[in-house]
């Protein structure tokens, strides 16, 4: 099997993003994969849900070439999360410098595709980006470089507009920019059956989007623990349901 590149998107913020693809390349690796999880979100949130602290592996990452000495370099950058079969490549604030070197350098959609693809020689699986919804043009050359799209959507009112706007993205860019990579589905995040609102905003995401709809991922607490913490849901609770409903969308990515 060659790499597959999966990216977590969604122009706006506190969707899920970093719990989901946090939740799936742990997912991922406990079923024997070998993953690299790459956090593409100045915040580096996917470090601290793994224990970790955030670092500037990213920017140099997005901003060097591609000449043996470089590569060697980035990959002194490469972390081992602690869990058998995941590695992670941290950011920080300055993955938010990074979109202005990528500017100044005309940098090509491919950019991140082509930078990434040096680490496809190491027998990993998959690798992962956790992105960040502000940062429009690393979002934009993330999904490019991507073989599948997952889309986490919170289930109320506000959260259509973000959902829209990275389908619009991912539309135009396989129109105009020869992208050849796919939606794997939507993801509704924070579902709550006892709220009007969330079950309202899910009908209304199964009318319009059935066929790419994803099963939807409750809202749990110990989500929010797992990230303060610094652990997954597989480690703090692996029979909870948010821990089956996760392990469900990491079977079903196994089967792309």
């Amino acid at each position: 099997m060659s790499t597959r590149i999966i990216c977590i998107a969604n122009q706006k913020g506190g969707v899920g993003k970093t719990t989901s693809a946090v939740s799936l390349a742990h997912g991922l690796a406990r079923s024997g994969k070998q993953v690299l999880l790459i956090d593409l979100d100045p915040q580096g949130q996917s470090a601290t849900a793994l224990g970790h602290g955030p670092e500037a592996g990213v920017f140099y990452l997005l901003t060097m070439g591609e000449s043996p000495q470089e590569t060697a370099f980035l990959q002194s950058w490469m972390r081992f999360s602690g869990r058998e079969g995941l590695q992670y490549f941290p950011g920080d604030q300055q993955t938010m410098a990074a979109q202005t070197v990528l500017n100044a350098q005309d940098r090509p959609l491919s950019s991140i595709r082509e930078s990434v693809s040096r680490f496809f020689k190491q027998d990993l699986d998959y690798i992962l980006f956790d992105t960040a919804p502000s940062v429009g043009g690393i979002q934009e050359r993330a999904v490019w470089a991507a073989d599948l799209v997952i889309v986490p959507t919170a289930t109320e009112f506000l959260s259509a507009d973000g959902l829209g706007k990275v389908l619009r993205m991912m539309s135009i860019l396989q129109e105009r920019k020869r992208w050849r990579g796919s939606l794997l589905g939507i993801l509704p995040t924070f579902y709550d059956e006892q709220t009007r609102e969330s079950k309202a905003t899910l009908d209304d995401l199964r009318k319009r989007f059935d066929a790419s709809l994803l099963a939807p991922i409750h809202r749990a607490t110990i989500l929010r623990e797992c990230a303060a913490e610094g652990r997954t849901i597989f480690e703090v609770d692996p029979l909870c349901r948010a821990a089956k409903e996760y392990a469900a969308l990491t079977q079903l990515v196994l089967k792309f």
